[in-house]
């Protein structure tokens, strides 16, 4: 039965067809009934002609004029070189009417002195020829209703482009080829079946209506233009059912013949589709038009070869796995192959094979983005440095495949025994299955590799049945599978000169907790490979990727308490972020902000210019567990620090917990130094086994550097002996103050006024806040003393020690102020000023909070303000004590100090100094 036709240059033949000429006409092709009218001369129209009807056809015209012809058509020479420019537009380029004249303006103001357009089928289109092939051979009806679809789809889009004699040629060609194509879907019904070379025949024509369509539209802007049926030209050899190989021979002098006789600066090729030496039509499958891209990029030798798509060039990884991703200027033809073996949608690992060899570049660009430059694959000679004075990263990128499984054959019998991994491998390709990565052991005790999921039972089976003597005899101990698995590959050309690459790698795979199965690594050392479970492929890819990508001192910060000190550090932070991360490469996030009621989060980072408005109008409702998890659990970010700005004892009650998670803390809040000695002991001992940080500078000075003054001594070798000092900004202002005819009550209501006192002036007055402080220093200096071994004087009268209200205390407070007046004038009479201290006596072991005199001339009489003062006396600082003095009250100078703590973490990470 006779069910195709062709109206294209008679050069052509399918498989399994009668080919011989008949009665009914010999100039086009035994089956006349798909005969196509006669039009205006197409290009790019359907090749198919029985080979010895072709034969007996040219013999029969063959005369002097078409020799003379011939002669004449061989004067013109194919040009080569950098005066040709490719460009290739994917399915979604040319997906709509209004995409295909955004197509033809960017060819056309394209500068190039030749261009070639390579096109694929409009979007979608290639899936529904593939649907019809489907439906036809499942004998669905239906095929038909999805045929009229595609004629509507390139009818309406046609009409929309194009007017007159060009509109009525295309739809004349269009509607010959739809005819044709039911002549053969109904064959393909009928048989139930159809031939590789069929299906490749009907699906091609998405390419041909495409690339005719494009060129007639680059016509009307008045240019010249030829469609190119690149079945004239590319013919490929096919080597399995995913694969072929060009014939780069036999299509250059195909090339060369073609462009004899349709010369011109402008050619719109199709994409994907070519012929086999019998010239029987073929695809270069899936990925194909990229493919063809290339093969004419060689075929030119043209300068460029630019791939456009509908991303801004290829991402350092997913970004659909990874928000931070970035687009990498320039890769090397091996980066971009590795990259693309593993997954990354960056170009078919054929596509840089024809380009590689003349050393054409590759661009990769977006055409919804003009602006975006894209991504250059080339040579990687002269763009080490690309950045200038920037170190770049020696990892390139990252790219992971998912739906695999691991296999493991193992046994003490396969150590030094040739042959047997020949044997393995034998058996995995008996059975047709890709091996994605191998790894083995030097002692050859073990060979593990990767295959597709899908795979493994066959996979499994064929091995056990191949070594099933070994299995039984012992020299095998087991044939294990390992399902759900992923592959993370970490690609960069230069990894092979940066030591410490795969350290670095494995590190951040470490800190967030993921666990390796197997690696392997080629001694090219162009990619790093490791198989890890399927569950922890994301994660593992966020780690990896920041570790090498963001800055080395990225934080994740968790806020807790954004009151008066809590809400001051986060405008702080929001004041100098900028100018951290320009100038000291320090990043610093805030994933998110929690109160007592409500808590904020994000994924990337707060916008801490309105983080007040985002906790009012998307605030939830607050969960310290899931707070923590959120903060912590962004592995895309490598370092996580929790910020304590309440003075909770609840929550300090968690520090052990998250150091021990890997989550540095940073707090004001002095109730877990403080606390329980039993607790703070194991809370500093998990700090020194741990690399995770404790910071707590505003525990004692607010903003003074007391802890690392403290420190400092004592990891120098210095031993403390004393120290002694006002602790409180509070009772430094109300002691500074209380002077003259001023009223102790007087000066604690002006304290109060200020600010400077808590809402309830008591918590200040008992001195409990100094005594902290004192047990704090006490214990960072090395005595294990509890807060109750401390013996305060408070200044809170006995009889107001249980009033019922602030108010009420500050109404009644003034009644007891004759006995602080009266120590004031014996202080005045003697030269000597009060002052309320805290005292560490190391040498005896002991601490005291309490009201002493002082005479004016010690430093201690010398405060004004809120100012704190501390005296350390040591061994080195014995005669003259080592002085601290400062601000030691109010939000600005406490939120500063935490703030000072955040980077003195940065510091530790390995930011700048």
């Amino acid at each position: 039965m006779a069910f195709f036709a062709s109206s294209l240059s008679p050069s052509y033949s399918l498989p399994n067809l009668p080919s011989k000429p008949n009665k009914f006409f010999t100039k086009i092709h035994p089956f006349s009934f798909l005969q196509r009218p006669p039009i205006s001369r197409p290009r790019c129209s359907l090749p198919f002609q029985g080979r010895e009807s072709l034969n007996f056809n040219l013999l029969a015209s063959v005369t002097t004029a078409d020799v003379l012809l011939d002669e004449a058509v061989e004067e013109v020479q194919l040009p080569k070189g950098d005066t040709w420019s490719i460009h290739k537009f994917g399915g979604t380029c040319v997906g709509t009417s209004e995409r295909i004249r955004n197509v033809a303006n960017i060819v056309v103001k394209d500068e190039s002195e030749r261009k070639l357009v390579v096109v694929s089928a409009m979007s979608k289109v290639t899936d529904m020829m593939y649907d019809l092939i489907h439906k036809a051979e499942a004998r669905d009806d239906s095929y038909i209703i999805s045929l009229d679809a595609v004629l509507e789809k390139h009818k309406s889009t046609a009409t929309d482009l194009l007017e007159g004699d060009d509109l009525a040629n295309f739809l004349a060609r269009l509607h010959q080829d739809i005819n044709n194509l039911k002549a053969m879907l109904r064959a393909i019904y009928i048989a139930g079946h159809a031939t590789e070379s069929f299906s490749d025949f009907v699906v091609g024509h998405g390419e041909l209506w495409s690339a005719q369509l494009l060129s007639a539209v680059v016509r009307k802007s008045g240019l010249g233009c030829t469609c190119m049926d690149t079945r004239e030209v590319l013919v490929v050899n096919p080597t399995s059912s995913n694969q072929v190989d060009p014939d780069y021979v036999e299509s250059s002098r195909r090339l060369k013949k073609w462009y004899s006789e349709n010369s011109s600066d402008i050619i719109v090729a199709t994409g994907f589709i070519a012929t086999t030496p019998q010239n029987i039509p073929t695809t270069l499958k899936r990925d194909g038009s990229d493919f063809s891209a290339a093969i004419m990029g060689a075929l030119f030798k043209a300068r460029q070869v630019t791939i456009w798509t509908d991303v801004d060039g290829v991402y350092s990884a997913d970004p659909r796995k990874v928000s931070e991703a970035v687009i990498l200027k320039k890769l090397s033809y091996q980066e971009a192959w590795e990259m693309s073996y593993f997954g990354a949608n960056v170009l078919h690992p054929r596509t840089i094979i024809p380009v590689m060899k003349y050393d054409i570049p590759i661009v990769i660009r977006n055409i919804f983005n003009l602006s975006a430059p894209g991504t250059m694959i080339c040579r990687p000679d002269g763009f080490e440095n690309e950045d200038g004075d920037r170190v770049e990263s020696p990892v390139k990128g990252f790219a992971t495949i998912d739906n695999l499984a691991l296999v493991n054959v193992e046994g003490t019998g396969m150590a030094g025994v040739p042959g047997t991994a020949s044997a393995i491998f034998g058996a995995v390709r008996d059975v047709g299955a890709n091996v994605i990565m191998i790894s083995q052991a030097s002692s050859e005790h073990s060979v593990c590799f990767a295959v597709p999921e899908k795979e493994v039972k066959a996979v499994s089976a064929a091995l056990e049945s191949r070594f099933r003597q070994a299995l039984d005899a012992g020299r095998l101990s087991q044939i294990a599978v390992i399902p759900n698995c992923s592959i993370l590959a970490t690609v960069g050309q230069k990894m092979a000169s940066t030591p410490g690459v795969s350290a670095t790698l494995f590190n951040a795979l470490a800190k967030a907790n993921i666990n390796i199965r197997a690696i392997a690594q080629g001694c090219s050392e162009y990619n790093v490979t490791v198989v890890i479970k399927r569950e922890d492929c994301i994660k593992a890819l966020r780690a990896v990727h920041s570790r090498f990508y963001l800055s080395r001192t990225t934080i994740a910060m968790g806020i807790i308490g954004p009151g008066l000190i809590g809400g001051t550090l986060l405008d702080q932070l929001k004041d100098q972020a900028a100018v951290l991360k320009e100038k000291f490469n320090i990043d610093l996030r805030v994933m998110g902000i929690t109160g007592s009621k409500t808590m904020l989060l994000s994924d990337t980072g707060i916008d801490l210019s309105i983080w007040r408005d985002l906790q009012k109008e998307q605030g939830e409702k607050a969960d310290m567990q899931k707070f923590v998890q959120h903060v912590h659990g962004n592995h895309f970010i490598p370092n996580t620090a929790i910020v304590d700005c309440t003075a909770d004892s609840h929550v300090a009650s968690r520090y052990h917990d998250w150091l021990r998670r890997g989550i540095h803390v940073i707090t004001p809040n002095k109730k877990a130094n403080s606390g329980p000695l039993e607790q703070y002991l194991k809370l500093r001992t998990l700090q020194r086994q741990s690399y995770t940080h404790y910071f707590y500078e505003g525990t004692v000075g607010a903003g003074l550097p007391i802890i690392s003054t403290l420190q400092g001594l004592l990891e120098t070798g210095d031993k403390i002996l004393r120290i002694e000092g006002i602790f409180s900004g509070t009772l430094s202002y109300i002691f500074n103050n209380f002077v003259g005819a001023r009223t102790f009550s007087d000066a604690v209501k002006e304290a109060k006024v200020a600010g400077y006192t808590e809402p309830d002036p008591r918590d200040d007055l008992s001195g409990t806040d100094v005594a902290r402080k004192v047990i704090i220093l006490a214990r960072e200096s090395g005595l294990k003393l509890e807060l109750a071994d401390i013996p305060v004087q408070s200044l809170v009268p006995e009889p107001l020690k249980d009033s019922a209200s602030p108010e009420e205390f500050m109404e009644k407070l003034p009644q007891y102020d004759q006995d602080l007046a009266k120590q004031r004038q014996e202080a005045e009479a003697a030269g000597e000023v009060l002052r309320y201290v805290g005292v560490v006596d190391v040498v005896n072991k002991k601490g005291t909070v309490e009201l002493r005199r002082y005479k004016k001339e010690h430093p201690f009489a010398q405060l004004s303000g809120s100012d704190n003062i501390i005296a350390f006396s040591t061994q080195r600082y014995e005669k003259q004590p080592l002085i601290v003095r400062g601000p030691g009250a109010g939000a600005e100078v406490t939120a500063g100090g935490v703030f000072s703590d955040i980077l003195r973490l940065a510091s530790y990470l390995g930011a700048p100094s």
